[in-house]
């Protein structure tokens, strides 16, 4: 809907749809709203979108919440809580089959 590729496009259900992801708990799609947030002048759930998708490994994510704080957005204490948070999702996906596929991407 974003696009119009193949439907119409339509703002209201892109965001609808984005919404829907994001609560199903896709990283991608919380960082997208965090960016939608963000161009609509709303700082603060910016933020929360951002420690959201930090916090389930998104690297993305992390980067802009660290512009954030640059920026006097987030606290210190939030930014090492999304910090930690993120490092431990990280973790829990580290395994010898990803890494093998990595590796064979690589090629």
């Amino acid at each position: 809907y974003r696009e119009g590729e193949g439907v119409e496009k339509d703002e209201k259900k892109h965001l609808h749809h984005l919404e829907q992801a994001a609560i199903g708990g896709h990283p991608n799609a919380r960082h997208n709203l965090a960016i939608f947030e963000w161009k609509s002048g709303r700082a603060e759930r910016t933020v929360k979108h951002f420690i959201i998708a930090a916090n389930m490994g998104n690297d993305e994510s992390l980067e802009s919440l660290k512009k954030c704080y640059g920026m006097g957005l987030v606290s210190k204490e939030k930014f090492a809580a999304a910090l930690r948070g993120h490092q431990a999702a990280v973790d829990a996906m580290k395994s010898p089959h990803r890494d093998k596929a990595k590796a064979a991407l690589r090629i």
